[in-house]
């Protein structure tokens, strides 16, 4: 059909003038991965993502989301990931120490998290959605009758079975999409179009006997190759979880405070991946490496100004403060105690003051075990008592 071919030429040149690097088509099938996933989801493994659970007849069958739907464009958008070693947030090791020039004392450093790469720009719906959308409009520029819908990240559409099936990369051990040239940190996108576009092959599984990601997981959260415990993973409890973090994960979480790239960060495919083409995905590369207690001490107001037009915003506040406290008591430096004590004694949200009574407890030393004596006489919220009676047994 000399007209499909004529358009995807100009799709995939389109395509990377608006930013997208990876670029592909699937049939708007049925999806036999679609029974994997219900089993993940049987097994619980999606924790509190209820919505995760909803419409599977339309992620089984992408038709349902577009009467007449014939082809699915899969997209791929790069983000800049940053390893450790490019960060201050980390403990360097002999092996890194090329890295690092003239380090600053110990008592001179700022005390510093960590966020991930896909968190160091403006949010990224909007971003890829709007370039994902003008791309459908040169789509229909030669195939007017064609109708199209864009799909970035919040409607039930398998993307990474989709991707896979359009070539874009292969589901991982780590469950990422991974490209062989390029790595796997980029966004995903679809086109669910009536147009009939030439498909492409699928993508081939090159993980081989490698498992470093699963080795690297702090908290353990793939209980086998290819799939994702999101229960235990430290994106989810950083992001998706409502609520107090489990105390038996809190110490493997690190300095992560929004998400988490480790098991990306090891996978040998990542070593040599693309600096992103679209600037507002790495406009806040200072994000990461953020400042742990400026960031305790955000009020409300603060908080929506620092993070405007920032994917943290879905955290809110209190979850933000909560995963800063936990990585302040896993950096576990004493000069945080005195902002931590003023916290513990000012915050109006019991969730960040038990997560904080928690820091100052990891942390440990005369001053902590005073302060959380001291709190314990005042509060008068259950659960956080609870949590600085765990503080001061240690538990």
């Amino acid at each position: 059909m000399p007209a499909a071919k004529i358009s995807i030429d100009r799709l995939r040149q389109r395509a990377l003038q608006l930013g997208f690097s990876l670029f592909g088509v699937a049939p708007a099938a049925p999806l036999e991965a679609a029974d994997f996933y219900a089993r993940w989801i049987a097994l619980g493994y999606a924790g509190q993502m209820g919505y995760l659970e909803r419409a599977m007849d339309r992620r089984r069958e992408p038709q349902r989301l577009l009467a007449g739907a014939h082809s699915v464009i899969c997209l791929g958008m790069h983000y800049p990931m940053l390893a450790a070693s490019q960060t201050h947030g980390h403990t360097p090791t002999e092996s890194d120490s090329s890295c690092i020039d003239d380090p600053l004392p110990a008592s001179d450093q700022p005390l510093t998290g960590r966020m991930a790469g896909y968190a160091l720009g403006d949010d990224y719906h909007d971003i890829v959605q709007s370039r994902a959308r003008q791309l459908l409009e040169t789509l229909q520029q030669e195939h007017p009758a064609a109708k199209g819908r864009c799909f970035v990240d919040t409607a039930p559409v398998l993307e990474r079975e989709l991707g896979q099936l359009a070539g874009l990369g292969w589901w991982g051990k780590n469950t990422c999409l991974i490209n062989k040239q390029r790595g796997s940190a980029f966004f995903l996108a679809e086109i669910v179009t009536t147009a009939q576009l030439p498909f492409d092959e699928p993508a081939v599984d090159h993980c081989g006997t490698c498992t470093r990601c699963l080795d690297a997981c702090p908290t353990d959260a793939f209980p086998e190759a290819y799939t994702l415990d999101a229960r235990r993973c430290i994106s989810y409890l950083t992001i998706e979880l409502r609520g107090p973090i489990p105390r038996s994960l809190r110490s493997s979480m690190g300095a992560w405070i929004f998400g988490c790239d480790i098991c990306q960060d090891v996978c040998p495919w990542n070593r040599r991946a693309p600096s992103p083409i679209v600037e507002d995905l790495h406009r806040r590369l200072e994000l990461a490496t953020p400042d742990l207690l400026e960031l305790l001490q955000l009020d409300e107001e603060g908080f929506r100004h620092h993070f405007r037009k920032h994917p943290v915003k879905r955290t809110k506040r209190s979850g933000l403060l909560r995963n800063v406290a936990v990585a302040i008591g896993n950096v576990g430096d004493e000069r945080a105690v005195p902002i931590l004590t003023q916290v513990l004694a000012r915050e109006p949200d019991p969730l960040v003051r038990g997560h904080v009574a928690w820091a100052l407890g990891h942390i440990g030393g005369a001053m902590a075990m005073a302060k959380l004596q001291a709190a314990r006489a005042t509060e008068v919220d259950t659960d956080v008592l609870q949590e600085i009676d765990a503080a001061i047994k240690g538990v």
